[in-house]
């Protein structure tokens, strides 16, 4: 009887163990009680700019703690283990064979994530890893991208389809980064929410959307996204960076938000979600917050739990670094991954 116990206890402890084991090189959050119990979502964070290394692992408290969510976020690393957002994205002149490729350590891990929210920028991977990126992405899980995951890598990924390349940002997100669209670090963008989409499942209980981000252009003036794609949110540049700052009359709201489906090699398809707000700062915004949760669920088919007073609450304290380059002045260091826990 003693045995049989222990068997129960020990498949009863197994049920609730997270998919990814602990490792000084990733996180890991294990699901509390919510909709998501028994579905994994992993978090790449590895960019320079928007301090993702920040943002992911507290979206990842949210979905675990709020939503029942296990979750894993994977980082960007150097070559001594740290998390390094200061890791040039270009060769220095006349150093090119100084140049160091980026890592995200834990890759492998997809295989067993129901989603992926991706936070990249002009990664340059080694190609083992760029695979587990096109073998997850082919897999018709559905994915999330952030900001400027829309030009995450800078040389293509070993991706084709009908011997034909396929292409990043305009192929597979519907849209690609062509510029900033007002005044970079000047504006901010207020989200609009299209009004024949308003009951979408990804909009419900979103309202107040602001960033003190600028809106990007992801295609031509007078174009439009690509067939297919479907907008949830303008995005409408301010005159500042204040959320009661005036509408900029100079410049059109452009899509921030869209949803679409990506056809795989094998005929499937995957759910994507892209945001091209995002920044650290942006995510204080609650609506913002509610916006990129509600599509996690949306991607994999649980539209019937999103609720529109389900918590997006903050778990603990959330203080963004502010965003840019200058790396000394804002203070952007490398630091080992358990910082960000």
């Amino acid at each position: 009887m003693k045995l049989l116990r222990l068997a129960a206890l020990f498949c009863s402890l197994n049920g609730l163990a997270h998919p990814v084991p602990e490792n000084p090189q990733w996180l890991t959050y294990a699901g509390g009680e919510g909709p998501g119990k028994g579905k994994h979502i992993v978090l790449i964070a590895a960019d320079q700019e928007y301090r993702s290394e920040q943002s992911m692992p507290m979206l990842a408290k949210i979905l675990s703690t709020r939503h029942g969510f296990d979750c894993t976020v994977l980082y960007a690393l150097n070559d001594q283990g740290l998390v390094d957002p200061t890791m040039p994205v270009y060769p220095e002149k006349g150093k090119e064979k100084d140049f160091k490729t980026h890592h995200i350590a834990g890759l492998e891990h997809l295989a067993s994530a129901d989603q992926v929210i991706f936070f990249c920028r002009l990664l340059t991977l080694p190609m083992s890893e760029r695979e587990l990126i096109v073998k997850y992405v082919d897999s018709g899980k559905p994915f999330i991208a952030l900001r400027t995951t829309n030009h995450g890598f800078h040389a293509q990924l070993p991706y084709k389809i009908d011997g034909k390349q396929v292409n990043w940002g305009d192929g597979i997100l519907g849209g690609s980064f062509r510029g900033h669209h007002g005044r970079y670090h000047a504006d901010s963008t207020r989200g609009l929410i299209v009004e024949g989409q308003k009951d979408h499942p990804i909009l419900r209980g979103v309202e107040d959307i602001w960033g003190n981000s600028d809106v990007y252009r992801t295609y031509k003036e007078g174009g439009s996204l690509p067939s297919g794609c479907t907008a949830l949110v303008w995005g409408q540049p301010l005159m500042g960076r204040k959320h009661d700052d005036a509408p900029n009359p100079k410049l059109e709201a452009l899509p921030v938000a869209w949803f679409k489906t990506w056809r795989t090699s094998g005929g499937k398809e995957a759910r994507v979600f892209q945001s091209t707000m995002g920044s650290g700062d942006d995510f204080r915004s609650a609506g913002l917050r509610r916006l990129v949760i509600n599509a996690a669920y949306w991607g994999m088919g649980m539209e019937a739990a999103i609720t529109p007073d389900r918590s997006v609450e903050l778990v603990g304290t959330y203080e963004p670094l502010a965003t840019g380059f200058d790396y000394k002045r804002l203070g952007i260091v490398p630091k080992p991954v358990s910082a960000y826990k």
